[in-house]
């Protein structure tokens, strides 16, 4: 039995109800997911079925957008310069010939600190000052700033303590204050009690035989920048598709992984960050969006082993993912399938969440219709 479509659109957005709607006629009976945009501010498509508005789900990579955020503003307003070195506000990070790296560097995953040697524990991948400290001593797995791969486990703990550094207070104290609470966003890095009991326990990929064909051709090996970048060549391999369902996780928020959202979260994070919202001036200025929405890496990904684009702590989303959307659009997908991202050129912020993890991880695959259903409305209007 096809799940009830609930929520609205805004006149003009009725084409992006109908792509919803066939999504979910033919996804699985228990498909729950949401999807929210907004347009110059304005919340213009607010969609779910399967759940209520106020669910909240593990968002996994998606969190990255909003940690990044917390590091634009602190640039926007002076705190942080980008092409400062990384061992003027973490001194300790210059062991084993890292000490040139600059904090642009370190945002576009030229670090070559994928991971450790010895990897971490699952308890440990919840702690940021944890992860940093240990980097800090790691020697990198490429010549820093010479090319590029995705650090996905950790990418947040390094930004992040340059943000303790630099403030004295956490990235993920910093995004409470000046982001979360002022706008009301459903969106958390650090999960409190009171909103567990809206949250989602994640629902495991089953993939399909073809499916599983495809994940047994191409077995990790142990010891691969892979295996090493998603912590599965330690003795307890990390379970990536299960990080959310650790409690551990969604309390202390690690600003890689740790997120919990709504698609009303994540849709509200972009508009915030580049929209007029409730009278507030949008957080970044143009040029600040610009120059974190900019190609920074692009070309092959050492760790993906595929093409990749990312800006400033973002993904390049026209490139990486909608090629439909306009230069310097920025963002940021999950492994389990949300996906997030503004496109500052049509005005566009854009929000989607699943309860079940996506094949083969990342960006859903009906993201492409649906955000190309809600630019093509964008435009329109």
């Amino acid at each position: 039995m096809t799940q009830e479509i609930h929520g609205t659109v805004a006149d003009g957005f009725e084409a992006v109800r109908a792509e919803f709607a066939a999504l979910v006629a033919a996804e699985r009976p228990d498909y729950e997911g949401q999807l929210t945009a907004y347009v110059h501010g304005r919340r213009v498509v607010d969609l779910w079925a399967g759940n209520d508005p106020d669910s909240l789900y593990g968002v996994y990579s998606s969190t990255k957008g909003a940690a990044h955020l917390v590091v634009a503003l602190l640039v926007q307003e002076g705190t942080l310069e980008l092409d400062r070195k990384v061992t003027y506000y973490w001194p300790e990070f210059g062991s084993e010939g890292k000490g040139s790296l600059t904090l642009r560097d370190l945002l576009a995953h030229r670090a070559g600190l994928v991971g450790t040697d010895t990897g971490f524990s699952a308890a440990e991948l919840a702690d940021d000052r944890l992860i940093a400290e240990r980097l800090a001593d790691q020697r990198p797995f490429w010549r820093p700033g010479t090319a590029f791969g995705y650090h996905a486990l950790v990418i947040g703990a390094l930004t992040g303590e340059v943000v303790r550094r630099a403030t004295g207070r956490t990235l993920q104290e910093v995004y409470e204050e000046r982001i979360r609470a002022p706008y009301g966003l459903d969106f958390f890095l650090g999960l409190p009690a009171a909103h567990e009991p809206r949250f989602r326990t994640v629902q495991p990929m089953l993939p399909t035989a073809e499916q599983q064909a495809l994940l047994d051709a191409s077995p990790q090996g142990p010891h691969t920048l892979a295996s090493i970048a998603f912590n599965t060549h330690t003795a307890e391999p990390t379970d990536l598709a299960l990080l959310p369902n650790r409690p551990e996780i969604r309390a202390k928020g690690p600003a890689s992984v740790g997120g919990v959202a709504s698609a009303r979260g994540l849709a509200g994070l972009y508009a915030a960050a580049v929209s007029e919202i409730d009278g507030k001036a949008p957080l970044l200025k143009e040029d600040t969006a610009a120059e974190f929405g900019q190609f920074h890496s692009v070309g092959y990904d050492l760790v993906a082993r595929a093409h990749k684009s990312y800006g400033l702590g973002f993904q390049a989303t026209a490139d990486t993912w909608h090629p439909f959307l306009g230069a310097g659009a920025f963002g940021h997908s999950g492994a389990g399938g949300s996906q997030a991202f503004a496109d500052p050129r049509s005005g566009l912020a854009y929000g989607y969440t699943r309860r079940r993890n996506a094949f083969p991880g990342g960006a859903a695959p009906e993201n492409a219709g649906l955000a190309a259903a809600v630019h093509r409305a964008a435009l329109a209007v």
